[in-house]
Order: structure tokens, then sequence, then C-alpha cells
């Protein structure tokens, strides 16, 4: 088998992640590619929009998610992300035991022992049938029906077990940081389909590989896919990665040259080009880590330089801050600034 080196795999993601060159791909385009783009603060998924699409205007996605044609939800690794409406209606059931071993933690079934979750589901998709409601408006009615309970953690638990979705408002442009006010409704999604979960692996092949199970694993949060992968072995193909191990990849996926020149590019928070593999050596040195997920929730954004994080930013009173790791050239410290310049107009609007 041929041996990748970790330059190699480096080159090889940021190709298919649109960061070596911008992409003319409209949005949604974009978005079903990625799979899905992590969207805890809803300004973010914006940010790594632009930064992969030529001439991206935040229009392009608040009118995809006024149309619900991307919606925001639970998902993988049971954080929030924007899908496809139509990728959240066939995946969310194969990633759903995620979704429900995240609710069968301590957080939720100490608050809620003695509570059958079927019970607790029941309840709240019958408050749902009439339609959207706010999140406090839920937790408010769940108070009535299950008393002595934190009604915050009861509907959060409902909304890991069952697929409900966020209004369009909670996941569009605006003020920096969580919303304070989101309305959830329950949604159609399809049966579950053994197809889609081997469609769900080569689709993130497409966007993170070539990448071990481990990898494949880390990026959804199921477990135990070595069976299935071994089984589509036949349609993929093998590498050896730079430590050894067995990395799988699509038959007809680009590997760029590890010499191919790699821009400057800033990154959102909690961008899953830094979240996607188990092995995170690709893009970010081990040493590095810990200065951008500084807790356990948080992803800070990050700057790209001949493809490798090399610091963070942060945009704060109208000017991008940048804190480098290790101190910059000065032909990098301009092609950074060159870059913050072109994106500060981008983080400026309202």
């Amino acid at each position: 088998m041929t041996t990748l080196s970790r330059r190699a795999l480096n080159r090889a993601l940021l190709q298919r992640q649109f960061l070596l060159e911008r992409t003319d791909l409209a949005a949604l385009n974009v978005i079903g590619h990625l799979v899905a783009m992590q969207a805890q603060e809803p300004n973010w998924p914006y940010v790594g929009l632009w930064t992969r699409i030529r001439h991206f205007t935040h229009a392009d996605l608040t009118t995809l998610l006024a149309q619900g044609r991307v919606v925001r939800s639970g998902f993988l690794r049971s954080t929030m992300h924007l899908a496809a409406a139509e990728d959240f209606r066939r995946l969310r059931p194969v990633l759903q035991p995620v979704l429900n071993r995240t609710a069968d933690g301590v957080h939720f079934r100490s608050n809620n022992a003695g509570l059958a979750p079927e019970t607790l589901v029941a309840g709240g998709r019958a408050l749902l049938q009439t339609g959207p409601l706010p999140r406090r408006d839920l937790a408010r009615h769940l108070a009535s029906l299950h008393p002595g309970r934190d009604s915050r953690i009861l509907a959060g638990e409902i909304e890991l077990r069952t697929p409900l979705i966020h209004d369009p408002a909670a996941a569009s442009w605006g003020g920096w940081g969580t919303r304070s006010s989101v309305t959830v409704r329950a949604a159609p999604v399809d049966a579950p389909d053994p197809a889609a979960l081997r469609d769900l692996i080569r689709r993130y092949l497409a966007a993170f590989g070539p990448a071990t199970v481990a990898d494949i694993q880390a990026w959804c949060g199921l477990t135990r896919l070595n069976q299935i992968i071994s089984e589509m072995g036949i349609g993929l193909r093998h590498y050896t990665g730079p430590d050894g191990q067995r990395l799988f990849d699509l038959p007809d996926a680009p590997l760029p040259h590890p010499d191919t020149p790699a821009p400057v590019r800033l990154l959102p928070a909690y961008d899953n080009v830094l979240l996607g593999h188990a092995d995170r050596s690709r893009i970010i040195a081990d040493a590095d880590r810990k200065h951008v997920t500084p807790g356990q929730a948080r992803v800070l954004p990050t700057v790209l330089v001949d493809g490798y994080v090399r610091g963070t930013w942060s945009f704060t009173g109208g000017e991008v801050r940048l804190t480098p790791f290790r101190p910059l050239s000065a032909t990098e410290q301009q092609a950074v600034d060159h870059e913050i310049n072109h994106l500060l107009p981008f983080l400026s609007h309202r």
C-alpha cells in the first residue's frame, strides 16, 4: 500500500474542504459536500462558508434557512449543526444512537431518574403537535407535567431524543454568541436505512479523507464501525498513514501533491476541519491544541498558514485580533493581514 505523509494528508484535507482554492459552488452544495457545519453559535457557519466560497454573501445562507432548505439541529456528535434539509431527514436516524447516548448521560438521567425516556418524549411530541414552541414555553409545559425536575434539562433531553429543528431566526446572521430565544418544531425524518450509514461514511471520506476508522468515528460519534467499513473495503482505496495506521479513501478522491501551495485561511470557531479526525496532526500540532480548545465546550477561531493552524483570532470592537502561537515571518504576516482585511467587511455586516 502507498504510504502517505502527514503533509500529503494535509493537502488532501484542504483541497476537499475548499481551503486550497475557494469554490464557485452554491452554499447548499458546499454544505452538502461537508455533510454538516458545526453551528453552536449562528454566525460562525457564515464565516466557514465565506472562507470556502468565492463571492459568498450573508443572504446566500440566510435565504436557505428561511426557505427551510438548510436546518439547524443536533446532529454529528450530538452538537448543533447546519445540514441540508434532505440530508437531515435521511441521516438524523443514522446518528440517533449518538444523541440517545448523550441523553443517557448522568447530566440528564440524574434529573430524570424514574422517568422513562419514552414517556418524556411522548409528552414532548404531544406539546409540539400544535406547532412550533419557544424553548422556554416547552420547558414551562414540561414543568407542569413533571414537577420537581429541572424543566430545561427535560427540554434538552427531548431535543436529543427526537428530531427538532430551530426557527430560521435563531440560525441566521445576527448578534455574536448564542441566541437567548430559540423556537423549535418537530421535523419529519426517514425510516432508518442501512444504506444511509454507508453513504455517510463515503461522504465523510469525500470531504475529510483519507482517514482511519477511528477518524470516522470521532467525526460522527458512532462507534463499532470496523465491521461495516471492512465490508465496504472492496470499494475503497487503502493507504498507510505516516504512523503506520490503515487509511481508507474513495477510489477517485483527489490527492494533490504535498508541495501544493496553501494560502492563508481564517477558520471560524468550531470548524469541523479541526474536529473531524481522531488524529488531528494533519492540520494542527498536538502541542497547539490546548490553545484552540481552552475549555471542553470551546473551539476558538483559527488561522491557517501553509495549511496548518498557527494561531487563533477574535473579532471584538470591530477589529480582528490575531494571537499567533509563534512569530510569523514578514511574508506570512503580510498574507495574514491581507486575509483579515478581506474578511473584515463581512464580519462587520449588520
